[in-house]
């Protein structure tokens, strides 16, 4: 496979930060962006730096916060300036939260939604541009099993999100075939471990409606789903399989990367489901006669 520019959004940390040095392994030019370079994620990026010329690979960072305009125009905007192009955006920022759902406020929720979906709009706006003028692209989204699996219960403002997000990859993989950019959508189940996911939840805003659920009748409720969510982990799930499949998904040939990806060890019913709305949507557009943006238009 040629070596590909790639954007990967949210790489600080968790898959993120795997996917972008295993694309750098496979020997792509990546960009491993994230918030807060000059303060919080200033460690971060010395450290990925030192890692990138130990392992001889190409692996850069930029800053770019998906909850900007301002900053996902420029992060775009310094990519294409220093490498010249821009083939592949992997939209993996996100943020996950665990709490009653009435305890979160409307702008909490807001929030889950500006990063998860709103992130993922400004960078394909900031990027799209240039990838249709060059014909040719990817846009890879880490999504969710939750989505349309097993969805346990006090983790509605993620799931709302992630659910919107998926529809939204959905919408465009059609609107963009025609410019020759194509869509997969990656989804990993709830790995409890190794990626800090649970570990660094935001929590509810509204304590004392979340000490009702805590002390009411849903005391001890959220521990039991914890563990319940832990106990279906397989004890050798990796977290890191879910960087390997996007490199396997970067290295298929143009035309030929599959729509959906599921990397799940639970095994939670979403590839079940997925695969019946994936068929259903297929089936659709072949009625309207559409059916040619069901991929992407091969350049001549």
């Amino acid at each position: 496979m040629p070596k590909q520019i790639i954007l990967v959004t949210g790489a600080s940390s968790g898959f993120g930060l795997m996917t972008a040095k295993a694309l750098a392994q496979a020997g792509h030019t990546v960009y491993a962006t994230m918030r807060d370079t000059r303060g919080r994620n200033a460690p971060r990026m010395i450290e990925v730096a030192k890692w990138a010329k130990v392992e001889g690979v190409d692996l850069r960072t930029a800053d770019l916060d998906v909850q900007s305009d301002t900053s996902a125009e420029a992060g775009v905007a310094h990519i294409l300036g220093e490498a010249g192009g821009l083939d592949i955006i992997v939209h993996n920022a996100g943020h996950m939260v665990f709490g009653p759902a009435e305890a979160f406020t409307p702008d909490q929720f807001v929030q889950q939604y500006d990063v998860n979906v709103l992130g993922a709009q400004r960078v394909n706006r900031a990027a799209l541009p240039h990838m249709r003028r060059q014909g040719r692209g990817l846009l890879v989204w880490v999504g969710s099993s939750s989505t349309r699996g097993g969805t346990p219960l006090f983790l509605a403002p993620y799931f709302a999100a992630k659910a919107a997000m998926d529809a939204l990859a959905v919408s465009y993989s059609t609107e963009l075939a025609l410019w020759g950019i194509e869509t997969t959508i990656m989804v990993p189940g709830a790995f409890t471990k190794g990626t800090n996911h649970f570990a660094h939840s935001g929590k509810p805003a509204d304590w004392a409606r979340a000490d009702d659920y805590e002390t009411g009748p849903y005391a001890g409720i959220a521990d039991k789903a914890l563990a319940g969510l832990a106990g279906l982990e397989p004890a050798d799930a990796d977290p890191a399989e879910v960087a390997r499949q996007i490199v396997q998904v970067v290295d298929t040939p143009f035309g030929k990367r599959p729509f959906r990806v599921h990397v799940d060890p639970s095994q939670d019913g979403a590839e079940v489901v997925n695969g019946v709305a994936d068929r259903m949507r297929r089936e659709m557009y072949r009625n309207i006669g559409l059916e040619k943006l069901l991929g992407p238009r091969q350049s001549a």
